[in-house]
């Protein structure tokens, strides 16, 4: 299969009332965080099952589906590099990760990052230093920040927490609400693994994190308990 004929895919699979729903949801409009992305009104898991289907597609082809000015050609891109990476040799593994980083300007959406920073980047640096995502976190590109932040769920979820709770203290001061919930998200997933560890980070920074990132950090915790975080 090539670019082309996976666009006409796609375009048939598109749903002008479901396009216009998702303009609105992931926040197209001037000055938004999604300003003039497009979108052809497909759900995911179609999305899930062509990339199945296209799962050894040829990287020159996934990066133009990658450029693509489609929100959901991107999405597929991204859907076939974290099968093609879930599958391949270290050597293979590398080029995708290069690839990734090469490429983070096209990773331009919440849902974009949160599909692949995971398993690729945080797949990739799970047995080696993770200086790159605190090299990340540090970009002006709000998009590479949230990638630091998300690519450590690959360790949380096998109780490996220290990357994250330094990320974490590095964007308390973050301006941007989709670092504050992602932060947030992460730390509440430290919490369903280990509450004392995610406690003592509340006790050291809850005063100073932006409201946004300690409500969804303490979401899972009991009512009186949030109540009390909350009022400080």
């Amino acid at each position: 299969m090539t670019y082309k004929s996976i666009m006409r895919q796609l375009k048939r699979l598109g749903d002008s009332d479901k396009a216009a729903h998702a303009q609105r949801f992931f926040k197209t409009g001037p000055g938004e965080y999604g300003e003039g992305d497009r979108f052809l009104g497909i759900r995911v898991p179609p999305l899930r099952q062509l990339a199945r289907q296209h799962r050894s597609l040829a990287i020159d082809e996934c990066e133009q589906l990658l450029h693509s000015e489609w929100h959901e050609a991107r999405l597929l891109a991204l859907l076939i590099l974290v099968g093609q990476f879930q599958h391949a040799e270290p050597a293979e593994q590398r080029l995708i990760y290069r690839f990734y980083l090469a490429n983070t300007k096209h990773i331009n959406s919440w849902d974009l990052v949160d599909t692949s920073a995971h398993p690729i980047i945080g797949g990739w640096l799970s047995e080696r230093s993770r200086k790159p995502l605190h090299k990340l976190a540090r970009s002006k590109l709000l998009w590479e920040r949230r990638i630091a932040m998300m690519a450590t769920y690959h360790f949380i979820k096998r109780n490996d927490f220290d990357e994250t709770l330094q990320l974490a203290e590095k964007l308390l001061a973050d301006p941007e609400d989709l670092i504050h919930k992602v932060v947030g998200w992460m730390l509440r997933e430290i919490g369903k693994r280990d509450q004392q560890t995610e406690l003592r980070f509340l006790r050291k920074h809850h005063l100073q994190m932006p409201r946004t990132m300690l409500r969804y950090a303490i979401e899972k915790f009991p009512p009186t308990e949030r109540k009390q975080i909350l009022a400080g």
